[in-house]
Parts: structure tokens; sequence; C-alpha cells
């Protein structure tokens, strides 16, 4: 009889992407999934970008043990890479697996129902141990009454390949087709966690794109650490670049859509704009998220980010020349950085009014243990205060470029695909989908999930959510 599991996922597409590999693999073995409150055990796979992230996942945690104390709770994700045995004390934790070790976590979930029994205290101190003896049926390598955790700096087992895709739960799901990141920012923790950029082979990926698209699949969507970066490490025929194998993706299977998860800005190579051109609003969906940061040349130095404003400029001017109006751009920003003065911030707000931004993902500062900022953050931290009130700042400005980009397709055909609604959207008879090039949709009238639609736009309601009916 197989055992009840859940999994919680925190954090960005790619993590997302391998909390659904561990439960592709537990379900293919014959395991069910359940809700937290009635699992045998809870898989949190875990972020650790920043502290919140740190705070959101111990919470989670201590939730999870609170309604169902019984179950047996596996920490996983970049939080159990960066500080195992922390998260090894919490109540209820009766395993840390970190990243390095993350594609074993499905058959240690197995092996641990029948074999870990002891609850965990916050006394008791967690123990390295060797996987292979405890896959092996024994717990001999931990300490007595103590929490076993895998995770090393190797990253030998760290790239988890997904069972088999399929359309289900995610309509639109994330193959994961890049892990690591050989960039050394200052503020972030991603090398310590994730280890270097490493690439799945261009033949996996054709195989997961055409078992995709034969299992009725619509779109995927490709991710990964540092995507951009995808193929740099291969070696002799495997090697290739993203651009490349995108066109190998379009040339040897009939995926609808294929969409493109962030990319760093000096990733978008002449090639990878190019397709743009040829594909984009066909087969590829017109939307682009470059990470930005800031948009001062001091502080995106201080950060060691590989461009400048005016580079990034350039590959928007570039990308929009090549997808057209209708591209989404996207961007992340962070707020606060150490030393981050008025004149910087204001550098940065006038930056991102010129650019054509669809939408932005704001987030203040946080010092990480371990990295360059956490030092600049002791010497010339930005005080709570303020980046309030340049977070409020950004916000507004955000909204506003998301309200002007918006306002061009009322009267307008969209391309767009069906999701699973949510019940508050069924209930008014009408259907959630996404466009292509990644703006929210209600159609009017109850579709199926996974159904490619051209929706004439409406209007815009108030939660800024496009609103339309399907075009006969």
């Amino acid at each position: 009889m197989g055992l009840a599991f859940h999994v919680e996922n925190f954090g960005c597409r790619a993590a997302r992407a391998d909390g659904e590999a561990v439960s592709a693999r537990l379900r293919t073995a014959g395991n069910d999934v359940a809700q937290p409150a009635n699992a045998d055990v809870v898989i949190v796979n875990t972020c650790s970008v920043t502290a919140e992230a740190d705070r959101e996942a111990r919470a989670y945690i201590r939730r999870a043990h609170r309604i169902n104390p019984g179950a047996r709770i596996v920490v996983t994700g970049c939080y159990a890479q960066r500080a195992p045995e922390e998260l090894a004390g919490l109540p209820g934790v009766a395993a840390v697996v970190g990243n390095s070790h993350k594609a074993l976590a499905p058959e240690i979930v197995v092996r641990m129902a029948g074999v870990v029994d002891q609850r965990v205290s916050e006394s008791n101190g967690p123990a390295f141990v060797d996987v292979r003896s405890f896959i092996a049926g024994t717990a001999s390598g931990a300490a007595p009454g103590g929490v076993p955790i895998w995770a090393d700096d190797r990253f030998a087992h760290s790239f988890l390949e997904e069972a088999q895709l399929v359309p289900g739960t995610q309509t639109r799901p994330n193959l994961k087709i890049q892990e690591g990141c050989g960039n050394r920012c200052t503020f972030c923790v991603i090398p310590q966690t994730r280890g270097n950029s490493r690439s799945l082979p261009a033949e996996s990926v054709l195989k997961q794109v055409r078992g995709f698209a034969a299992a009725g699949g619509n779109e995927l969507v490709l991710s990964g650490i540092n995507l951009g970066r995808w193929g740099r490490d291969l070696a002799g025929a495997d090697r290739m670049s993203l651009a490349g194998l995108v066109r190998r993706i379009f040339d040897e299977t009939n995926l609808a859509r294929l969409r493109l998860s962030s990319i760093e800005p000096m990733d978008w190579d002449s090639d990878l704009i190019a397709l743009m051109g040829d594909f984009g609003g066909t087969r590829l969906a017109r939307h682009a998220h470059l990470p930005l940061q800031s948009g001062s040349d001091a502080v995106l130095r201080r950060m060691h980010r590989r461009y400048r404003p005016w580079h990034y400029s350039e590959k928007v001017r570039l990308l929009t020349e090549a997808a057209g109006p209708r591209l989404t751009l996207g961007a992340d920003v962070m707020v606060g950085f150490p030393g981050e003065s008025d004149c910087e911030f204001e550098e940065t707000c006038a930056f991102i009014r010129e650019l054509p931004f669809g939408y932005l993902h704001l987030f203040p500062f946080s010092a990480r243990p371990g990295t360059r900022a956490w030092e600049l953050h002791k010497e010339v931290p930005v005080t709570a205060e303020v980046v309030e009130e340049r977070m409020a700042a950004l916000r507004a400005l955000a909204s506003e470029k998301v309200r002007v980009h918006r306002m061009r397709f009322p009267g307008r055909v969209v391309e767009a695909i069906t999701l699973n609604s949510a019940e508050t959207i069924r209930s008014r008879s009408c259907t959630a989908a996404l466009t292509e090039n990644f703006l929210p949709l209600e159609i009017e009238g109850e579709l199926e999930s996974n159904v490619m639609v051209r929706v004439r736009v409406a209007r815009i309601a108030s939660d800024s959510c496009l609103r339309g009916v399907v075009e006969s």
C-alpha cells in the first residue's frame, strides 16, 4: 500500500519544477497526493532567497506539524541546502534533503515511511548520514534520536530530471532544463544553495517536449535557475546555445507554444532575440522577463551585475523591435541594496519610467549570510522606513505600468490558453486563461482547461484582469 504525501512549494519556477518532479516520481511509484492534514509525509520544498522566504518556510513547517503531528516532515530545497541543521531542529522534521541530494528525495521519502519512526525534539542534534546506507534499509549513520541530513557542496545528485510531463493540475508545466548559477552577484546565495550551472542534455529536453505534446499538452514553460546559460557546460555534439535548442524544439516537435522563463539581460543574444521575430506570437510566447534589480549604474556595480543600464535598454529595444508592441516585458527590482542613496533610487525610477514594462516583481533587499552584501549591509544599511517608502513609490509606478500596457488590448483579439479555474471564477460561469503574451484573462462561458482559444478583449476589470469572449 502506498503512502499519502503532500508537496508544498516555495520560491521560483525552477524550484516549483523540482517539487512537481518529486510529486510525479512519487505518484508514478503508486503513492497518493493528500492534503497536509491527511498526509503520511509532508515534503516542504523551500526557498532561501530572502529572510522572509526562510520565515515563511519555518511557519509552514510549524503549521503542518500542528495540524498533523503524526506526519513525517521532509524539508528540501535551497533553505535545506543553506542551513540544514537549523531546519533539522524544528519540531516534526524527520529528514532534511539539500539540493545536492534532491534527486534522491522521492526514494528517501518512500524508505523513510518504513524506517524513520522517532519523533524529533528541539534538543536532538542532526546527523550527516550516507544516503546509500539509508536507502539500503538502515539508518545506522544517524545519531540516536537525530534527524538525518543529506547536504553537501558537491551537488553530485542535484539535477532532478522530471518524470514525463503531461498537462494536468498544471496546464502549463515548467520543464527545468538548467540548474545552478555561475554568477557571483553580491546579494545572492544561489551559488551556495544550487552550485554551478549544469544543463539537461538536448535529447532529454526533446524527449520531454515530444511526450508532453503527445499527451495533449499545448504550452510548456522552459525554466532554469540561470536559463540563458543552458548548454554552455555541455561538451562535443551536445554543446549548443539556448537559441539552438529552441529551434530544434520547433523543428523536431509539434508543441503548439513554448514560453521562456526569466533570462538574464546579457544572455539575450542576437540568435535568441531573432527567435522572437521568427516565432513570436505563433509558437513562441511574446513574453520576456529580464531581471533588472536596479536602474542605477553604481548600484549594479556594487551588486556585481554583469550589465549596465544602457546594456539593458538596448536589449529591450531589440526585443521590442523583434516581437512588436504586444511583447510583455517583466523585471525584478530590488529596493534598499546597501548604500542605495536617494539619488540612486531616483535613477532606478527614471529608468523604469522610460521602458515599456508590463509588470514588475518588487522586493526589498534581504541580507543573506555568506554573501558580500551581508557585510555591506553592516557597513551602509538602508533603514526599514526608507525601504518601505521606496517600495510604496515603486508599487505605484508598477501599477501604472500594468495599466498602460493592458489598456492596449480592449477591442483586440488575443491568443490564450485556458487554465484550471478557481471556484470563484467558475461560480460566475467564466473560465480563467492566460494570453500568449502573459496577461491574465477571464473568458465568458465555461471551457475545459488546456484549450487554445482566440478571445476578443472587451474590457479591463478593476483587478487589472482582461475580460473577453471567445471569437467565433
